[in-house]
């Protein structure tokens, strides 16, 4: 990733510009999206998740592959990802030594993420 590359959303009210990989994982309820951050803070911006997936491809280019959805409400940093559990559909985002986050996603979201994580794994 570039040094000092940033990604801003902005909506009609607010502005948000943050380092791609402080970014732990995107969250959406309806017309809204919470940004989750790696040092805990939280930022909720009124702009659907859709929206946020459009602006990463828009200035990340192919930076943006750090980031993959999974599902209709989340958006994940795929270096943090730590642990996924497919019964119980829990998936944990960590640094393993500062934070761990966990979210709630389909089974299928879950198994397909743990298939490509494998296929990067092993060089396919």
């Amino acid at each position: 990733m570039a040094v000092g590359r940033f990604l801003t959303i902005t909506t009609s009210v607010d502005l948000v510009r943050i380092a791609p990989d402080r970014i732990v994982y995107i969250s959406s309820d309806g017309n809204y999206s919470t940004i989750v951050q790696a040092d805990g803070e939280m930022r909720m911006l009124s702009c659907q998740l859709g929206q946020v997936e459009r602006t990463i491809a828009a200035q990340l280019g192919t930076d943006g592959n750090l980031f993959i959805r999974i599902g209709k409400s989340l958006i994940i940093n795929r270096n943090y990802v730590y642990y996924i559990n497919i019964p119980k559909q829990k998936l944990t985002l960590s640094d393993a030594a500062t934070f761990s986050h966990t979210v709630v996603a389909s089974k299928e979201a879950l198994k397909q993420l743990k298939e490509l994580l494998e296929k990067e794994a092993n060089g396919l």
